[in-house]
């Protein structure tokens, strides 16, 4: 006999405590379970708790079945869900806003400095059996870029890209940014920033940091013409979503000599990254993990757990992106 209590999957072991009052939680694995273990684990849930590798589509609504009330999505983006899908059999889609802001933009910075001082490079070096062999180094060794005063390009002016400039006001930094509409939080003090089409403000940009959402439109925004608008040492940073930005046109400009360099924490075809960006020296790499300190993670658990208990007790899931009971005709 089948229990009449509500089952809810988390697809990937999650930090934090992940608890449903009421609930039989279920969670798949401390890996990363195969698209098949995935589609079996979820029958017959109520709720499930999904990661960003997760692709929710007919495929994986019909595997879960007709009990499934709600898909509480861990992260804040939502490019892999089908939410028309959703919609049409009203399964609410939730998602946690701003609760990895502050964790991201300090990715974002991390890579930014690692890139502009060279900090991967050196640190290898420093390990090496070349530095005691070299001895001290020479004034024109490891030079990078002073970021004082530099010129920031915010692309996709958002919860992360706003956290970012913030950080840019203690190098003193001119902000630019590039959005749909105008946002008067970047056009006021402190930044007074100005809102520039893309490629003027590419060829502005001493660093270019990329936050925008991944859509049709955004596929390939930062494209060979855009890093060729771009200049000559500039620096690049994505960790929004690895296709926004052309890997291979990337790669090609990095072996030709242009961009002083690039930080990247997501790829175009995670978790494949390209060859010729694993080999360069000025590219510095991060598995996908902007949002991965523990503070933001668990509170992460807390909104999933939370808005899935919401939904059990016949309310709508927070941060709702398809709501409840309510199929839209167009997403």
């Amino acid at each position: 006999m089948q229990s009449s209590t509500p089952l809810v999957v988390v697809t990937r072991a999650v930090p934090g405590a992940f608890h449903v009052p009421g609930a039989r939680v279920r969670v798949l694995g401390k890996g990363l379970p195969t698209r098949e273990r995935v589609l079996l684990g979820i029958r017959g849930a109520t709720a499930i708790a999904t990661m960003f590798t997760d692709v929710v589509d007919n495929e994986f609504l019909d595997a879960a079945g007709p009990s499934l009330k709600v898909v509480a999505h861990y992260a804040q983006g939502h490019d892999t869900i089908d939410l028309a899908a959703c919609a049409r059999r009203g399964v609410q889609v939730s998602v946690t806003p701003d609760v990895v802001t502050q964790s991201t933009a300090d990715m974002a910075w991390a890579l930014l400095l690692a890139v502009a001082r060279r900090v991967v490079e050196a640190d290898a070096y420093a390990r090496s059996d070349r530095y005691p062999r070299a001895g001290q180094l020479s004034m024109q060794d490891f030079l990078g870029m002073d970021l004082a005063g530099k010129t920031l390009l915010i692309v996709g002016a958002g919860r992360i890209g706003h956290g970012v400039a913030m950080r840019s006001l203690a190098w003193g930094m001119r902000v630019l940014y590039v959005a749909r509409s105008r946002h008067p939080e970047f056009e006021n003090a402190p930044f007074r920033a100005s809102k520039v089409p893309l490629l003027r403000g590419l060829a502005l940009a001493d660093i270019v940091s990329v936050h925008t959402p991944l859509t049709p439109a955004t596929k390939h925004l930062i494209n060979a013409s855009a890093i060729g608008a771009m200049k000559q040492d500039a620096i690049l940073i994505n960790t929004a979503r690895g296709p926004v930005i052309d890997e291979a046109a990337l790669a090609r400009a990095l072996r030709a000599g242009k961009l002083g360099g690039a930080g990247l924490d997501v790829f175009e075809h995670e978790p494949r990254v390209h060859p010729l960006l694993r080999r360069s020296r000025r590219v510095v790499l991060s598995p996908h993990i902007g949002s991965a300190a523990k503070e933001s993670r668990e509170r992460q658990t807390a909104m999933v757990a939370a808005s899935i208990a919401a939904v059990l007790r016949g309310e709508p899931a927070p941060n709702a992106i398809v709501p409840l009971g309510r199929p839209r005709r167009r997403i």
